[in-house]
């Protein structure tokens, strides 16, 4: 492996830090931004965070004035998309106040996870109510039904569980080790929901804290400054809403998978690969991980039979884990029906949704059915994904293996019909162990995540039931517009006015550091 490369503007700075001055410039100002911004957010979740129907916080004099009455309902939108925003700014700033990307930096860095995550422990589930899903699962566990072959409505009294309602039919996409995560929460808190999503939560800081401990070490295996990876990842508001916020079970999916490439990456291959069957027991989508960890296993200069060899190996002893985890809960390898659970559809956004709704809407217009030709969009991306990842498999050089993996990854995910938030910061961490630029590239993720936050203020808000109107469709809607505009509106602030920021988004002519991949 080569030796770490200095991050951007660490060689420019090296003769500055040599003469005694700080690595970073007075960060306080960044932190308490964050940190307010992530107040907001606390505070407007109350107004439009998910809450499940059962919720005795729905009784709080606060909690009814932010959520039935139209004033609170709009100061709940507003500091939810303004503390979003907020992040952003303080991310980006702190980042530019690094002179030299070392050991204080990644201090900043974590002081930054904490001082910004802390809070949105507190916060209502933000952007996402799968949450509720896990509840209603671990439910079906508790009381004896197989998740893989029932929806949640077979439970009583489903709807106050709190889950969107595509889940009452959908078996669980979800693998053995995180069935058993779902039973225990419900077990212990007696299915109360506050309860239910703190104890999620700490499953997700679970993950969040193998990303913090393993990204710095990958990054350092192939050449790239762990202590930038590490503020491009863990302190990234997007990372940090998706998983802390919204209580997402792919923090712990990609903590334990990335902590299983670290192992693999130091011939450690066993350990590697239990970690990484981990991640896959929590959402299946790792299984991707596998073939390469085996081309780690079989070293540099394997031939075609040495790397069918290890293929085999990785593949077997992968395959016993998940199978003996499944006679233990006597589900067997149900969530392979269960892969085709909510998220099958399409959104605008996503290159092959957007054709695919195109093309449907084309066909439509001549009096077909357009479901028909969106279909075969749909599958010929994932046709064209499954290609990708075999291409990466087979092909490239053995030094650029983990960037391979990120290209494939990337992938599957960028050519589905749906590409969700959550799906987008699977990805940071890879990219950044494996050399995000500081051109181009790093300025495609500052648009990435400001997107993607701006989407998410708007899309999953909590409101509707409770604005003045007859038409609930429209309020809705209304509600989104509202959140939406804030957003953009500080976003166009942050790219074309604020003095602070708006260089980040333009051309620099600043020296390209180059960072070997591997």
């Amino acid at each position: 492996m080569t030796a770490p490369v200095p991050a951007t503007g660490e060689m420019a700075a090296a003769g500055i830090a040599g003469t005694g001055s700080a690595e970073v410039d007075n960060p306080r100002s960044s932190l308490l931004a964050g940190f307010l911004g992530s107040m907001f957010m606390v505070l407007g979740s109350f107004g439009v965070g998910w809450l499940a129907p059962v919720s005795e916080l729905r009784r709080m004099p606060l909690f009814i004035w932010m959520r039935t009455e139209a004033p609170g309902v709009a100061l709940s939108i507003v500091l939810v998309a303004a503390g979003g925003m907020l992040l952003v700014r303080a991310w980006l700033r702190l980042g530019q106040k690094v002179r030299v990307w070392g050991p204080q930096s990644r201090r900043v860095t974590l002081a930054a996870l904490v001082a910004w995550g802390l809070p949105m422990m507190f916060t209502v589930p933000l952007f996402s109510r799968d949450v509720y899903a896990y509840i209603g699962q671990g439910r079906l566990m508790v009381e004896g039904f197989n998740p893989y072959e029932n929806g949640i409505s077979a439970l009583s009294n489903y709807f106050q569980l709190g889950a969107d309602k595509m889940w009452t039919e959908a078996p669980v996409p979800y693998g053995q080790l995180f069935l058993w995560i779902e039973q225990f929460v419900v077990w212990a808190t007696n299915v109360q929901p506050e309860a239910c999503v703190m104890l999620f939560r700490l499953v997700a800081v679970a993950g969040v804290v193998l990303c913090a401990i393993y990204v710095p070490r990958l990054a350092e295996l192939h050449g790239v400054n762990p202590h930038r990876a590490l503020w491009l990842t863990v302190a990234n508001p997007l990372f940090l809403t998706n998983f802390i916020a919204s209580v997402h079970n792919d923090s712990l999916m990609i903590g334990l998978a990335l902590a299983g490439l670290y192992y693999s990456a130091t011939r450690r291959e066993v350990r590697g690969i239990v970690l990484v069957t981990l991640s896959i027991a929590v959402k299946p989508i790792t299984i991707v991980f596998l073939p390469f960890i085996g081309l780690l296993w079989a070293g540099k200069n394997a031939g075609w039979l040495r790397k069918a060899a290890f293929w085999a190996l990785t593949a077997g002893i992968s395959l016993a884990l998940l199978a003996a985890m499944s006679l233990v809960n006597g589900f067997g390898f149900g969530w392979i029906n269960g892969l085709s659970a909510p998220g099958s559809i399409s959104i605008w956004y996503a290159p092959v949704g957007l054709l695919g709704m195109v093309v449907g809407s084309l066909a439509n217009a001549f009096g077909l059915d357009g479901s028909v030709p969106a279909g075969w969009v749909f599958d010929a991306g994932k046709l064209l994904a499954v290609g990708i990842v075999a291409w990466q498999i087979f092909k490239g050089d053995y030094d650029r293996l983990m960037r391979r993996l990120t290209l494939a990854l990337a992938a599957v995910v960028l050519l589905a019909p749906i590409i969700q938030s959550w799906y987008v910061v699977w990805l940071i961490p890879l990219f950044a162990v494996t050399g995000i630029r500081n051109d181009w590239q790093v300025k495609a993720l500052y648009f990435v995540v400001s997107f993607f936050m701006i989407y998410a203020i708007s899309d999953q808000l909590d409101v509707f039931p409770y604005l003045q109107t007859q038409d609930l469709g429209f309020a809705l809607a209304l509600a989104r517009i509202a959140a939406a505009l804030t957003a953009l509106l500080f976003a166009l602030y942050l790219i074309f006015w604020d003095p602070g920021t708006r260089s980040l988004f333009r051309k620099t002519h600043e020296p390209v550091v180059e960072r070997p991949v591997i």
